[in-house]
């Protein structure tokens, strides 16, 4: 899709909206062309040099017109504003709905948060789409009209409309593909910039020391670079389109001007016509300026509606219509012959695994690591799909499966999870309103993460910052631990869970974990041996197969 089809796209959502403005760009614009006919009158009444209610009444409408144009323009400043916070709610929720469903394999080389800063180029669509459904509105139709009232003055005049749609036309034309390219890669070093200063701001530690400081300016310096080079290239197109226009000027300047004291000598026009022919010269030359001053607006909107719909576009998971009950008395899981393979690689990750979990076994997965066992845990948490082979819940096909419902029945602990900005509660329970008061002390007590709690002034309405900054990484996993056995899922899937915990609490909480007294099934890789002396059952994966699958 076209980034031009893509905003049309987005105007049809409030096409009462644009419909409004239009109506009032109209209303003004014929108001506007009507005051120099009104100006034109005064000058005829002061040539005969006599006061009359006429010319009193001529100079209260012309007044009268500029405050209603003033009045229409206040209005569509009121619907521009509206139409402004409904793209910003519209792209806030779009953007909140879509990342939590966008498939894997989409977004398989690209770092998320790069995608979340896309989101700002919301303000541009915001700030650009008022200006150019009130400015380009109002500036078209004044050279329509214009053109219009012109013609009515001299045919002559009609020649100048036919050139000022010649040029525009030209204009727009020559130079609309490479203005969007180079905006398009203009925005594209924008925000590879951008992403260094987040990665530095993220790691800032590391960059603190002299060779790492001037290795942070370097590598800002390169992509400096090459987005001035692009921004340079940009202004050469908006450059060369002014250029056009400061000549197309001079031009219509001298010849109206030319033709219409030629028409004044040879007594075709009056002084008073030609007076309101010039004023309304003006204002169409001032529209054509608008418009082509208006164009790097109309190129950073479709650059930014182009750069969200890239990820409006990615592919998000199936969504399934029926609703059945599979998961509430027990989870069987079952693979076989399941093979994965990752986006532009050659080789299998999982090869011809074919293995069946019951309800209430722990599993402890092991292996070195790119053995597999992180891609076996997630596509068996249904974060992953397998490239080829089976995978079945309870009998039934993966592909099948309300995964919605199966996910609400699983507890997770995946690596680089942290808590998000927000209070503990709110990190443990998604302010889920089903969620007792007993079954929060519950799964903090379990995780001992009581005390910390009590010691702080706010307890549980705590704010956490972002990944769980200010918190120690044994809090922060406590934390985790808490919010994936809450809601006493019929499956926990864990990556490291306790590795950054104190090795006697750490042996607590997998106790309690792997208690006979819980009949969730729990599948485990961790570097704590704890873990697998206490598993029921331990499968060994080496080069994407299983090597061994032993009870103990």
């Amino acid at each position: 899709m076209t980034p031009l089809k893509r905003f049309f796209n987005l105007l049809r959502l409030d096409k009462k909206d644009v419909l409004q403005i239009f109506f009032y760009a109209i209303f003004a614009g014929l108001i506007s062309l009507s005051l120099p006919i009104g100006i034109q009158a005064i000058i005829v009444f002061i040539q005969a040099g006599r006061i009359s209610a006429s010319w009193v009444l001529l100079i209260f409408l012309v007044v009268f017109g500029v405050a209603l144009v003033g009045l229409l323009s206040l209005m569509q400043l009121r619907i521009t504003e509206n139409l402004q916070q409904k793209i910003f709610v519209r792209s806030s929720f779009d953007f909140t709905a879509r990342f939590p469903k966008i498939k894997f394999e989409s977004t398989y080389n690209i770092y998320p948060a790069e995608l979340a800063n896309r989101f700002f180029d919301t303000l541009s669509i915001q700030k650009g789409t008022s200006k150019l459904l009130i400015d380009f509105s109002a500036a078209l139709l004044q050279i329509f009209f214009g053109i219009i009232l012109l013609s009515i003055y001299h045919p002559y005049f009609i020649l100048f409309g036919l050139a000022l749609l010649i040029l525009l036309y030209l204009i727009f034309k020559n130079s609309y593909t490479t203005g969007l390219n180079t905006s398009l890669k203009e925005s594209h070093y924008k925000y590879k910039v951008a992403g260094w200063i987040q990665e530095i701001a993220r790691n800032h530690f590391s960059f603190r020391n002299t060779l790492n400081y001037h290795f942070a300016l370097q590598k800002n310096d390169t992509l400096l670079t090459d987005y001035l080079s692009y921004r340079e290239k940009h202004f050469k197109v908006l450059q060369k389109q002014f250029s056009q226009l400061i000549v197309f000027k001079m031009i219509i300047s001298a010849g109206l001007l030319s033709v219409g004291g030629f028409l004044v000598l040879n007594q075709q026009m009056n002084v008073g016509q030609f007076v309101a022919a010039e004023i309304i010269i003006l204002l169409v030359i001032g529209s054509v300026e608008k418009i082509i001053l208006g164009l790097e607006t109309f190129y950073d909107v479709l650059t930014s509606v182009e750069k969200i719909g890239w990820i409006t576009d990615l592919e998000l998971e199936a969504a399934q219509d029926f609703k059945q009950d599979y998961c509430y008395t027990k989870i069987q899981l079952e693979t076989e012959n399941l093979r994965f393979r990752f986006p532009e690689s050659k080789n299998d990750v999982l090869k011809s695994i074919s293995l069946k979990i019951e309800q209430g076994e722990t599993i402890f997965l092991e292996g070195e690591n790119g053995s597999g066992k992180t891609t076996l845990i997630r596509i068996l948490a249904g974060l992953l799909q397998p490239t080829s082979g089976v995978f079945f819940i309870n009998d039934d096909m993966y592909r099948k499966m309300d995964l919605e419902q199966y996910r609400s029945q699983i507890g997770t602990i995946f690596h680089g999870e942290t808590p998000f900005e927000g209070t503990i509660k709110e990190n443990i329970t998604f302010n889920d309103a089903t969620v007792s008061d007993e079954d929060l002390k519950w799964a903090i007590d379990a995780v001992q993460l009581g005390s910390y709690i009590k010691s702080l002034p706010e307890g549980l309405d705590t704010k956490i910052f972002p990944e769980g900054k200010k918190l120690s990484s044994s809090n922060a996993r406590k934390i985790l631990l808490a919010r994936s056995i809450i809601h006493k899922p019929k499956i926990l899937f864990y990556e490291n869970p306790t590795d950054t915990l104190d090795e006697i609490v750490a042996s607590e909480i997998i106790d309690f974990i792997l208690s006979d007294k819980h009949s969730w099934t729990v599948i485990v890789t961790s570097k704590n041996e704890r873990w697998k002396a206490a598993c029921s059952r331990i499968i060994a994966l080496q080069n994407g197969k299983i090597t061994s699958d032993l009870k103990q």
